[in-house]
């Protein structure tokens, strides 16, 4: 019995510390200018995966989502939740969400972590293969 318990207090602790790894606060650099945009902070919530801008860097070029539309059109940028309802599937999380604020548009997505202080983030329309990629950074 004593060896169940421990042997189940163990997993226990392996999974939340791989659901924890993701996250945190992660630096965003664009693929295409290789700038640092902003931070994201990613927490989890329902057994989801969010993101929310906590921090605009100087190289973002836009404080506010002008593309974005409906009620978000205009809104800042900063406190904005950008990456939502992505789902744990094994080490990666999917079958969710991102806005580029640049853009106003919105990408399916999947996450997964590189190592241990590098986040890729691939957004996608219909095939995952139909997309891009940024790599984030863990914030120490």
């Amino acid at each position: 019995m004593k060896n169940s318990i421990v042997c189940f207090s163990f997993f226990l602790c392996c999974q939340l510390g791989i659901a924890q790894d993701i996250l945190g606060v992660w630096k965003t650099v664009d693929d295409e200018d290789n700038v640092e945009k902003s931070h994201i902070k990613l927490y989890e919530e329902d057994g989801k995966l969010y993101g929310t801008v906590i921090k605009l860097l100087e190289g973002a070029t836009a404080t506010h989502c002008n593309d974005c539309e409906e009620e978000l059109k205009g809104a800042p940028i900063e406190g904005m939740t950008i990456l939502y309802d992505l789902v744990k599937d094994g080490k990666a999380y999917e079958d969710g969400s991102i806005l580029d604020p640049a853009s106003g548009k919105v990408y399916s997505c999947k996450v997964e972590l590189e190592d241990a202080n590098t986040l890729r983030v691939r957004g996608y329309i219909g095939y995952s293969w139909l997309g891009r990629t940024q790599y984030w950074y863990r914030v120490q």
